[in-house]
């Protein structure tokens, strides 16, 4: 008998062993080079996508998951089945994204540890950057922690491979510690960064009755408002000729094109709004005298403010072709996503359940509008309502990106705590 307890003992101390802290998972995943191309009509947009989307399938398969798999689309799924006697909880779907965003280079990411940080600024490698309390004032806030960071050359990747990183831990610790749960459907999705992530996810073979996407800003972070979102198009033709002979003939598409930007207000673009204040943000231009293009993203949460917008550049390109000729300016709109609060509303536990979750944890429930978008807001209009949950991260989409391993423990810490009260949800029947 006293031979078989010491088995037991040695055996719990081995899975106690091989457990890992998400921020472990993290550094495992962002060297992966994953980055979305919002130039692809494919679907992924890259292949390199998959290289994350099989380990991860592998990792689900040690796990025990066994229909963990990735589809001809780097769709990646896997079900965690109910524990007995909970088989008729709701389902819970936990989804994050596979790809970095296109905007910064996501290639060779060498992510810096440091513990028990001060405080202070941090310079980043030799990039000639540094990660200052002047740009970032909640600097302070994470003295003591262990922060993870770029060497400024990079994004970090935690959006949303931490997200990734802490589901994989929930999964794990929900296995190896018993956890009693419902059933639980794990989905990870390529492309949300250019705004196509969850419209090819096949909802019914994921099973969730709800879910939560992982994918937010600081622990604690519980947002069901996004914004109501396109992106515009302006193609503007010029007409070139000599310089030296040009008045009253040449028309100059990049003076147009200047034109354009102009006829926008100032104060509505992103450096200038904070809340639920939209915008116009001038994303790209090139062009010559001959032709120029102009990509813009258009976001507004009030859905009459949105439209309102988007008849505005319609208004632009109607009065610059009465003033220069039919066809020289161009407008292509493009809607992406819209708010997913009335869809979630019906459902507001999902919400509830977060708020309960993370004060039962030491924190304070922060109820924010996205200022962006998640594969959330896709899927809660195809039918999963899908709020989406902090990973403990700042400073996304840039060389300042950083994290904490703490952050990401109580990041960890709501998720489980928000699948007990669900899974209480049947035992309380």
């Amino acid at each position: 008998m006293e031979l078989i307890k010491q088995i037991i003992t040695e055996k719990i101390k081995e899975k106690e062993e091989i457990k890992m802290r998400a921020y472990e998972r993290l550094l495992k995943y962002v060297v992966i080079h994953t980055a979305s191309d919002e130039n692809s009509e494919a679907t992924p947009t890259t292949e390199r996508q998959f290289e994350l989307a099989r380990l991860l399938v592998g990792e689900m398969q040690e796990l025990g998951i066994q229909d963990a798999r990735v589809d001809e689309k780097c769709y990646v799924y896997g079900t965690l089945p109910a524990t007995p006697g909970l088989e008729k909880a709701p389902a819970i779907g936990l989804i994050a994204h596979l790809d970095t965003v296109p905007d910064f280079c996501g290639e060779n990411v060498k992510p810096r540890v440091i513990e028990n940080y001060d405080g202070e600024d941090v310079v980043l490698g030799e990039s000639g950057r540094v990660l200052s309390r002047e740009r970032f004032p909640h600097l302070p806030s994470l003295r003591g922690r262990t922060l993870i960071v770029t060497d400024g050359t990079t994004v970090l990747g935690a959006d949303d491979k931490a997200g990734i990183a802490e589901i994989m831990t929930v999964v794990e610790r929900l296995i190896s510690e018993n956890i009693p749960h419902g059933k639980i459907c794990i989905g990870f999705t390529p492309d949300e960064e250019v705004g196509s992530g969850a419209y090819a996810l096949d909802i019914d073979a994921f099973g969730a009755d709800f879910a939560y996407t992982i994918d937010g800003g600081e622990e604690g972070e519980i947002t069901y408002e996004n914004f109501n979102a396109c992106s515009a198009q302006f193609v503007v033709n010029g007409f070139n000729v000599h310089p030296g002979s040009a008045k009253d003939t040449m028309v100059n598409s990049l003076v147009v094109a200047c034109e354009i930007n102009q006829m926008l207000p100032a104060a509505d673009r992103p450096e200038h709004t904070e809340g639920y204040e939209g915008f116009y943000h001038l994303t790209d231009m090139s062009g010559n005298v001959e032709k120029t293009v102009m990509s813009y993203i258009v976001r507004d949460h009030s859905m009459p403010s949105f439209e309102a917008r988007k008849a505005e550049l319609r208004h632009i390109e109607k009065v610059l072709n009465e003033r220069y000729g039919a066809g020289t300016v161009e407008l292509t709109i493009t809607e992406q996503y819209r708010n997913m609060s009335e869809k979630i509303m019906p459902y507001f536990h999902l919400i509830e359940n977060a708020k309960a979750a993370a004060e039962e944890i030491g924190l304070e429930p922060l109820i924010v509008p996205v200022r962006g978008g998640t594969d959330g807001a896709q899927l809660s209009f195809r039918g999963l309502p899908c709020p989406d949950l902090g990973t403990g991260g700042y400073a996304y989409h840039g060389p300042y990106e950083h994290i904490t391993a703490e952050g990401m423990d109580k990041s960890v810490d709501l998720i489980l705590g928000i699948l007990r009260r669900y899974a209480d949800v049947q035992e309380g029947e």
